[in-house]
């Protein structure tokens, strides 16, 4: 059968016109934890596995007009949905790698003019992950990378710029960094808060107040502590503050990840309002620039600092309630974070094809 890659059907879906239906074979909880926006579930993948044939009346229901593309976890059984559709007349192709190759699409997006000459975020819809490469005077940062390092070299590359440094708001727990992987193969200093560096002997330090230069620019080091003990924000030339998961567009980042009984969680979570009410000084007209998204981002996702103010809620309330609001409601917790944080700040390896799959599922950073 005729496969699609994630690509593509990003770009496609893009496309208002065009006339794609994207159909979700998987069981219906686990479509409904993590899917491609605007997908419909149809819960026939153990009909699929055990008797292709008896999928046909479920999938008989779906419209003869649009081109379908079916999706499972690796593209397998979704396969099998492309054959029965195929022979019921209708026009069928297979998501290539499934949800997993979806978890690998990258999307570049160029920012308004905020100090650097070009500052572009690359989103990851299918993990609500947001990093950034930063280029001025023919030099690059990369803020916050996936494991696809090759995605922010391309950006580099294209744009005539030699990467000088990698940096990271925080040790992440959701995905796996590409940060080791660039400094190294590439000679450039990974900057790290050393309260989040754990066995990373090799990062270096970031301190508060500390000032970084790129190019013409400067950027400085906003010590920012609550969802990690080392989470930092970036202030990008007085105009861009990047923020990674201690302030998101609406909501802030969570503060239990890093384990610990409640009283624990109750001190991050006061921790992490001062953080933000630090952040809060800053000017209305700061650009905010989260490294996470909650729901399946498409890139340029920002706000002002004013914006913020007004339409996150979580924002409004005094120390105390802050702290019962952020404390009271904590979500699911992530898959495999625990491990996936061990291998970000260097205590465990993992080959690529473990890291891939540890990282796979829906982003829950937020506090909400």
């Amino acid at each position: 059968m005729a496969d699609l890659s994630p690509e593509t059907l990003a770009d496609r879906l893009e496309n208002e016109d065009d006339p794609l239906l994207v159909l979700d074979i998987r069981h219906e909880d686990e479509f409904e934890s993590w899917h491609i926006p605007d997908s419909v579930n149809i819960d026939v993948y153990d009909t699929l596995k055990e008797s292709p044939e008896q999928a046909q009346p479920a999938l008989e229901t779906l419209p003869q007009d649009k081109e379908i593309v079916t999706v499972c976890a690796a593209g397998e059984v979704s396969d099998t949905a492309t054959t029965v559709l195929t022979e019921l007349g209708y026009e069928a192709t297979t998501l290539k790698d499934g949800m997993g190759g979806w978890s690998r699409v990258h999307l570049a997006a160029e920012l308004p003019a905020t100090g650097p000459d070009q500052l572009i975020q690359v989103a990851r819809p299918g993990t609500g992950c947001l990093s950034y490469v930063l280029i001025d005077d023919g030099e690059a940062v990369v803020v916050d990378p996936s494991q696809y390092t090759q995605n922010y070299l391309d950006l580099i590359n294209a744009h005539g710029a030699t990467l000088t440094a990698v940096l990271e708001t925080h040790a992440h727990a959701d995905h796996i960094s590409g940060a080791q992987e660039l400094a190294v193969n590439h000679d450039v200093p990974r900057y790290l808060h050393p309260a989040d560096a754990g066995d990373l002997s090799s990062a270096t330090a970031l301190a508060d107040g500390q000032v970084l230069s790129l190019g013409s620019i400067e950027i400085e080091i906003i010590y920012t502590p609550g969802h990690t003990e080392g989470s930092v924000t970036f202030n990008v030339a007085e105009k861009a503050l990047l923020t990674g998961d201690t302030l998101f567009l609406e909501s802030v980042g969570r503060p239990d990840l890093e384990g610990g009984n409640d009283a624990a969680i109750r001190d991050r979570a006061v921790t992490l309002y001062a953080s933000l009410q630090r952040l809060l000084e800053e000017p209305d007209d700061r650009l905010v620039l989260p490294a996470h998204d909650p729901g399946s981002p498409k890139p340029p996702m920002t706000a002002s600092l004013h914006d913020i103010r007004e339409h996150n809620e979580v924002l409004r309330y005094e120390r105390e309630g802050f702290i019962e609001a952020i404390t009271a409601n904590i979500p699911e917790t992530p898959p495999n974070h625990e491990q996936i944080k061990r291998v970000n700040v260097g205590k465990e390896h993992v080959d690529e094809e473990e890291a891939r799959q540890l990282e796979l599922g829906p982003n829950q950073c937020a506090a909400n």
